[in-house]
């Protein structure tokens, strides 16, 4: 089909990202984050001419290949937002909004990253089957080598993809192995959610938002025994030496508590900040600290470009939070982290 003739190809195309796009296995699709009527965003399928007028999508095999050929076209960004909107007051709404599109993708891939690794790691002691016990079907054969080379990476999984023969299989006995059928996109996302939810002792089958929370919970012990690394020590003293005080990563906060006993504590962030409701991270805001809650609202910017400051709170079913006293009340600047640090820090990786 023409490229004039796509549907939305009239709506200004202000950014793009890369989406996980399932199909006979999984790839990579960079999708355009399109300006609407009453400055609306929404993410759709990016298209190009393909040099004769003809539209055709930008696929690609891994995240790294996509993320490039997308900075590469969020250069240009600003420019577009410019372009597509004449008023500076609209302008600068429209910016923000765009900000928050991206910046709420890119996190929601750099835990989903982070949640799959980990899941990996906590099954590290698991035994690796021997290519032989594998039970298969005499037709099914050909695929014992790369069923063996996921089970190698996660021996937990139950059900996997492969791709290169059309293939989903099923575990039926500690080896015992039976082909269910051929991939189907619903197929290949559960087969690749395997990876993290089995890996937590969750359904990959079960809804995905719901299975993040569960996990996110799980993972916070894990955050906390962070503050034994002496790299993450090293982190926080550097961070202390530079006046710093709230270090966010991902979904914690790493937050240093000098009221009685100076030390730092794991929090996590939420609220209003990382709402769909049309706010954005205010980076240059501070967080006032009324109480020893667990949770961390971190500042943010609303639509209209009203400015609130950053607060900290407890989760609804955990009751009221222990308040500090008015002289112990704290206005905090903070710093953030990027995603890729935080999955090296739970990778035990050395902080540099």
């Amino acid at each position: 089909m023409r490229l004039d003739q796509m549907p939305y190809h009239s709506m200004p195309t202000l950014a793009v990202l890369p989406f996980r796009q399932f199909g006979i296995g999984w790839s990579w699709q960079l999708r355009a984050l399109k300006l609407f009527p009453d400055s609306l965003l929404a993410w759709k399928r990016y298209f190009y001419d393909n040099g004769q007028g003809h539209a055709r999508g930008s696929s690609f095999s891994t995240f790294a290949e996509a993320m490039i050929a997308a900075d590469a076209f969020n250069q240009t960004t600003a420019e577009r937002i410019g372009t597509a909107v004449l008023d500076p007051v609209i302008q600068a709404s429209v910016t923000l909004k765009v900000d928050k599109a991206l910046t709420a993708a890119r996190r929601i891939q750099d835990e989903e990253e982070l949640m799959e690794r980990e899941a990996i790691k906590r099954n590290a002691h698991l035994p690796r089957p021997a290519i032989e016990d594998l039970e298969l079907p005499n037709k099914m054969d050909s695929l014992r080598q790369p069923l063996h080379e996921q089970l190698t990476r996660a021996p937990y999984l139950q059900v996997v993809a492969l791709p290169r023969f059309n293939a989903c299989l099923r575990r039926t006995g500690d080896m015992k192995w039976e082909e269910i059928g051929a991939l189907t996109p619903k197929r290949s996302q559960i087969c690749l959610r395997e990876f993290t939810a089995k890996g937590f002792g969750l359904s990959a089958a079960d809804h995905w938002g719901r299975t993040k929370a569960q996990i996110r919970a799980l993972l916070l012990p894990r955050a906390n025994q962070l503050l034994q690394l002496a790299s993450v020590k090293q982190m926080l003293a550097e961070a202390r030496m530079r006046g710093q005080r709230v270090l966010v990563c991902g979904g914690f906060v790493f937050w240093f508590e000098d009221d009685g006993q100076p030390r730092w504590v794991i929090k996590n962030t939420g609220g209003e900040s990382n709402s769909e409701e049309g706010t954005t991270l205010w980076h240059e805001g501070t967080i006032l600290s009324k109480n020893h809650g667990r949770i961390v609202v971190l500042p943010y910017i609303k639509e209209n470009g009203e400015r609130v400051q950053g607060h900290t709170k407890n989760a609804p079913h955990d009751g009221k939070a222990l308040p500090r006293h008015r002289d112990q009340y704290v206005t905090l600047p903070f710093e953030i982290l990027e995603g890729d640090l935080m999955i090296g820090l739970f990778g035990e990786l050395h902080y540099e």
